[in-house]
């Protein structure tokens, strides 16, 4: 069992030293260049072993080309696509090699291997079991791989913690067991056993890779573009690593480098769906939706089932004006992702374009629900009430649409009944997704102390799961217990730091009173992060409320770029911002282009007014002032504003009972200007 990571490493094939290599080289024909292939798969196996597995493949092509008649550089060349993740490709090269005499005893795990790679997992799986004893190692990987692959997690896990245990060198089994961790959703456990097989075989460029996509979760984008240009120093053409470094390029916004990844991709592996399907991403980024067809179309559907191609293929279709297209592709989405916000309100608009209202409530009640629902669904909602003949509902919902977005993230809502979710609870006690549902559903229904008992349990049972220690973290905010929810939302953070932690972590921040550490939260997300809208929005929002004029006009241009000039709340923030800095004119613009989108909206209205009052207007200023505090009347803001309208028209009572109401808002910023002036007026 000693030496069972070598060959495991190997496939089996050869171990590394050239006595071993010799002893294999005596079952190659008697041929003049016989030589010439010793020395090619010797090199092959080397490369290997240091993790250039595209050299390794061409070594053994080279050495099959000097002897085609050798089965030994025909599974070379097979462990070589194996390592690749080209499981076609080695499945005919163990072919070949066994038609030319390679013993096919020493290829069962190859074969399951190849299998597994096909998709094929139970074919694997009894192929694993067949393997000699010599192999044993490599065979209970891939078996393990193919019980993972079925949902088995637990057995697969089981196999490899005893296999682990035998052979604890073996890098290649902790990286299997941190991938089968990962997918699991035990972050935790995924990044330790990662990087185990990392400090163990330095080589390990699948340990590599996986590294960089746990960093992209635990740190951010930036963290994790060095894993994978470590993984790529290894190997420039290992196309897993490719395809996930093209991916993180285009999230930071780094596009050319981005296609350049792609490029290197599809010369690695001609046709790479994966590649196609990100150039696509691009074309459709830069506008060029006939060009993003074509190359989703050259995917060949394989990629057809995945989140990110279901998204862009309804995108595009429904751009195309295809609506039933766009739905069968959303719908698909939001099957496979329910809680994806995006994906419902894209599937809710297009389900109301094609005429069926009431398919489209079904799918955006759950949104709606929110306190933090945004205008343009609750707007959805509003029309597919109107065209359902519910004139009432529609009315309400437009209203809420109106109101400003709360900023922050909250639990998603559930449609299942309280006692539903009880006995499904009850009948997977050790399930976690069932038990979230439980927790949400408790939390919706006011009981706050069992849902926190329940979330409590939830990471004992998981605790290298992130929605766990959120989980508590959304208790503990529905119980204003919002410090306590910070310290929960900050253990999820160090598992895993994305944009919903993020936003939860700043805003339980917020509320406890430490705007500081919210916003070390919110730039260190940011930093990592550069291209993500709702930070941005966030940072700017919080840079106009600190009257940081310039950096909030930076950043709400950059977005505006992005997004175009048809965000009123954007807009809105614009206006604030240039007026603030004393741009009249520009605060004026934005703040009527704001009004004109969404004349119900109470910031639009705020913006618009306030910039006609900074430029001493203050008659027309007032009506929209006075609309905007009607329509919010608990915005303090917006009562401060009105409340300096009032005083300049020398309305003192008025301005004074504002003023009063902007004071008794404990979160209301500027106490100190407003107490000033409500001294002033006596």
């Amino acid at each position: 069992m000693r030496n069972r990571h070598l060959s495991i490493a190997l496939g089996g094939l050869a171990a590394a030293t050239s006595a071993t290599l010799l002893a294999f080289a005596t079952t190659a024909p008697a041929k003049a260049d016989a030589a010439t292939a010793r020395t090619e798969l010797a090199q092959s196996v080397s490369t290997l072993k240091a993790g250039n597995y595209s050299a390794a493949r061409s070594h053994a092509q080279a050495a099959i080309k000097a002897d085609p008649g050798w089965g030994l550089a025909h599974a070379m060349l097979a462990r070589s696509f194996l390592a690749l993740g080209d499981g076609v490709a080695a499945e005919g090269e163990l072919d070949r090699a066994r038609d030319v005499g390679f013993d096919p005893a020493r290829a069962h795990q190859l074969y399951a291997h190849a299998w597994l790679l096909q998709g094929d997992a139970q074919r694997a799986f009894d192929e694993s079991i067949k393997a000699s004893p010599r192999y044993t190692g490599y065979a209970i990987r891939i078996g393990a791989q193919a019980l993972a692959a079925q949902g088995n997690v637990a057995r697969a896990q089981e196999a490899l913690n005893a296999l682990i245990a035998d052979a604890p060198n073996d890098s290649f089994a902790l990286s299997d067991l941190a991938r089968i961790k990962y997918r699991a959703g035990d972050m935790a456990g995924a990044i330790g056993a990662a990087q185990h097989a990392i400090d163990l075989d330095p080589n390990n460029v699948e340990a590599l890779t996986l590294r960089g996509e746990l960093v992209r979760s635990q740190y951010g984008l930036v963290a994790a573009l060095p894993w994978f240009e470590n993984a790529l120093a290894h190997d420039a053409y290992y196309h897993p690593a490719l395809i996930d470094y093209a991916a993180t390029l285009g999230d930071v916004g780094r596009y050319a480098d981005m296609l350049d990844a792609t490029r290197k991709a599809l010369a690695a592996r001609p046709g790479s769906p994966q590649a196609l399907y990100l150039q696509a991403v691009l074309a459709a980024r830069a506008g060029n939706d006939d060009l993003a067809r074509s190359l989703l179309e050259r995917t060949k559907g394989q990629l057809g089932g995945t989140p990110g191609a279901l998204l862009l293929a309804g995108t595009l279709a429904y751009k195309a004006g295809a609506y039933q297209q766009a739905i069968d592709n959303w719908r698909a989405l939001v099957g496979q992702q329910p809680t994806n916000i995006v994906a419902r309100r894209l599937l809710g608009a297009a389900l109301l374009r094609a005429g069926d209202p009431r398919g489209s409530l079904d799918v955006l009640r759950a949104v709606a629900l929110r306190p933090d629902a945004d205008s343009y669904t609750l707007s959805l909602v509003a029309r597919a009430f109107e065209q359902s003949g519910e004139r009432d509902w529609a009315a309400k919902y437009l209203d809420r649409s109106a109101m400003p977005e709360i900023v922050g993230s909250t639990p998603f809502g559930s449609d299942t009944g309280l006692p539903a979710l009880s006995e499904a609870a009850a009948n997977a006690p050790d399930e976690p997704v069932v038990q979230l549902g439980l927790i949400r559903g408790l939390i919706d229904a006011g009981d706050t102390a069992a849902a926190l008992s329940r979330a409590q349990a939830l990471v004992k049972l998981t605790p290298g799961a992130p929605p766990a220690h959120i989980a508590v973290g959304d208790t503990l905010m529905a119980m204003n217990r919002y410090g306590d929810a910070a310290d929960a939302y900050r253990r999820a953070a160090d598992i895993r730091f994305d944009e919903p932690t993020m936003l939860r972590a700043t805003d339980a921040l917020d509320r406890a009173g430490r705007r500081a550490e919210a916003a070390n939260v919110l730039a260190l997300f940011l930093s990592q992060n550069p291209q993500n809208v709702a930070a941005q929005r966030l940072t700017a929002h919080w840079q106009i409320a600190g009257g940081a004029w310039d950096a909030a006009i930076e950043t709400l241009e950059s977005l505006r770029q992005r997004i175009g000039n048809r965000d009123a709340a954007l807009l809105a923030e614009l206006s604030y911002a240039y007026t603030g800095d004393g741009d009249g004119d520009a605060g004026l613009v934005y703040g009527k282009a704001a009004y004109a989108l969404a004349p119900m909206n109470p910031a639009a209205s705020d913006a618009y007014g306030w910039a006609l009052y900074a430029q001493g207007k203050s008659e027309p200023a007032l009506q929209l002032l006075e609309k905007a505090a009607s329509i919010a009347p608990d915005h303090a803001a917006l009562r401060w504003h009105l409340g300096q309208a009032y005083a300049d028209l020398d309305r003192k009572t008025e301005a004074a009972t504002q003023i009063r109401a902007a004071l008794a808002d404990p979160n209301f910023g500027d106490r100190a200007a407003a107490l000033a002036a409500l001294k002033v007026l006596g």
